[in-house]
């Protein structure tokens, strides 16, 4: 007791103290550290930038690595704020042009599913994996492999490119489900979803009233074809950090989706007047964007959440919106950004949709007679890049549906359905199983931004870009998370334990006790 007070009453060494004074005051160390920069100023006089930059890719590179692979939950995140940047154009105008900066996020692609590997290999623990949405993924993942054989594919070079993001992606969801394992730190996922968000919106919001940058400026004058796309009714689409505006919008309508979930969580009333701000600054930038099909979503999850909080005040809330929504969609305006959300809900009058729907249609025969399609790439940049006189690359895909259909024909259509019908008839039935309110709250706001992405992915494709993909099976793997977490907590299990408690005639008497244990 007494070396205990002793011990506490020594006043700590700070940081600077302990690492910097103590141990960088070694002569050892400032030797080393003195023949370091003689070697780093010499490699750079003779070999120039280029020494520079591989050493300091070296020194920033190879500590991330180590900190990616043995330290998950750090990867992680790592990982979702590098999808949220990959194609910021700031970033990218600091590197040459056409410099694969892709490569960055199939390198931590796979070093997280080697850092879940190796830890595996000593927990050895699959139960995590043992359900309907595990084998639907292995499933999609063994069917898009076979495409690589598909007769009718025009390339396998496009498969070899679009393999990685439509099928290997995937296995992050088992990253997500075996390294998610706290409350605490889906709450940390949250936090730095929502400030991720929150940037790019407020990018959005300097681009709509002050102005582009410089570097974004270059970007968009550099291509005529893509000004002349993002220029609609005298307005310049916003897109915030992303490289377009359908994934700015999409991501502002899942932020908006998860704060609306949030707000049903047993928090502080400043939090939910925080969640409220951000719900209607995220709608607000979303406008900027001119995707109307962005505009469709919030009340398509406003709607399911009607449905899985059936009581008397959520209808009226409901209700009121839904009147709200009438309003702004009757009322008469020269404002740009509404009259294009006044055009998403009558459909038939829009130009492009009618365009879309034309080429859906003339589509149908080829879908109809490739039942495994045309293989993975056939359609977009990658065909034109690899087989530019096919039939395929000249074809627009634009809905998400439409291009799984052409790419993996009508059996790939169906099993990419029953996957996304698996995921939310399991996400609502964990939700109305699930004890703790906290871990249910996180469950249905998941439910929403899934069922939400699910329809955006109609009149867009959801699911190819970052970072939508990754919070997509993110969300996934929460819904499989939560419902686990709740196992752990409040569903306990039945434990039979026996032992001998007398002899009779050289024979062993057994009586089995059943006890009840919560699962560890």
């Amino acid at each position: 007791m007494t070396d205990d007070r002793i011990r506490d009453s020594v006043p700590k060494k700070t940081i600077w103290e302990n690492i910097v004074i103590h141990k960088f005051s070694k002569p050892v160390v400032i030797v080393f550290l003195l023949l370091g920069s003689l070697f780093i100023s010499f490699a750079i006089a003779k070999q120039g930038m280029v020494a520079g930059v591989l050493i300091l890719i070296l020194m920033i590179g190879l500590p991330l690595v180590y900190g990616v692979i043995n330290y998950p939950k750090f990867g992680i995140i790592l990982f979702i704020i590098a999808a949220f940047f990959i194609n910021y154009q700031f970033i990218l105008s600091l590197v040459p042009p056409d410099t694969p900066v892709g490569l960055v996020m199939d390198a931590l692609t796979y070093m997280l599913i080697l850092g879940f590997f190796i830890k595996q290999k000593h927990e050895r623990n699959w139960a995590y994996f043992s359900d309907p949405i595990s084998y639907f993924i292995l499933a999609w993942l063994i069917y898009n492999l076979l495409e690589a054989i598909n007769p009718a594919a025009a390339s396998v070079l496009a498969w070899v490119y679009t393999v990685r993001t439509v099928a290997f992606l995937m296995l992050l969801y088992f990253v997500f489900v075996f390294q998610i394992r706290t409350k605490d730190y889906i709450k940390l996922l949250f936090k730095v979803w929502l400030i991720l968000e929150f940037i790019c919106g407020l990018a959005a919001f300097v681009q709509e009233n002050i102005g582009f940058f410089g570097f974004e400026s270059r970007w968009l004058n550099s291509d005529p074809l893509r000004l002349n796309l993002l220029f609609i009714y005298g307005h310049m689409r916003k897109f915030g950090i992303f490289s377009d505006p359908v994934t700015f919008a999409y991501n502002m309508v899942a932020a908006s989706i998860l704060c609306l979930g949030l707000l049903f969580a047993d928090i502080r009333p400043f939090k939910k007047s925080v969640l409220v701000g951000l719900i209607c600054f995220f709608l607000t930038v979303m406008l900027y964007s001119g995707t109307r099909a962005a505009y469709v979503l919030i009340p398509a999850a406003i709607g399911m959440l009607a449905i899985l909080k059936f009581n008397r005040r959520i209808l009226v809330a409901v209700l009121i919106a839904g009147f709200i929504l009438v309003v702004l969609i009757k009322v008469p305006t020269s404002n740009p950004s509404l009259v294009r959300f006044q055009t998403a809900f009558n459909p038939s009058k829009d130009a492009s949709y009618n365009v879309r729907a034309e080429n859906q249609r003339r589509i149908q025969p080829y879908i109809l007679s490739h039942p495994i399609g045309g293989g993975l790439g056939s359609v977009g940049i990658w065909g034109q890049r690899f087989a530019p006189n096919s039939f395929l690359a000249k074809f627009p895909p634009d809905s998400g549906y439409v291009r799984v259909a052409v790419e993996t024909g009508w059996i790939g259509l169906l099993l990419f359905c029953a996957f996304n019908f698996i995921i939310l008839q399991r996400g609502i039935y964990y939700y109305y199983i699930i004890k703790d309110p906290e871990l249910k709250t996180y469950c249905m706001a998941m439910v929403l931004i899934i069922f939400a992405l699910d329809i955006g992915n109609f009149p867009q494709q959801a699911f190819v870009q970052y970072p939508t993909n990754i919070l997509f099976y993110l969300a996934m793997a929460i819904i499989n998370v939560t419902m686990r977490l709740d196992k752990q907590k409040n569903w306990p299990r039945p434990v039979v334990a026996a032992k001998i408690i007398s002899k009779k005639n050289k024979r062993d008497v057994l009586t089995i006790e059943y006890k009840i244990e919560s699962e560890a």
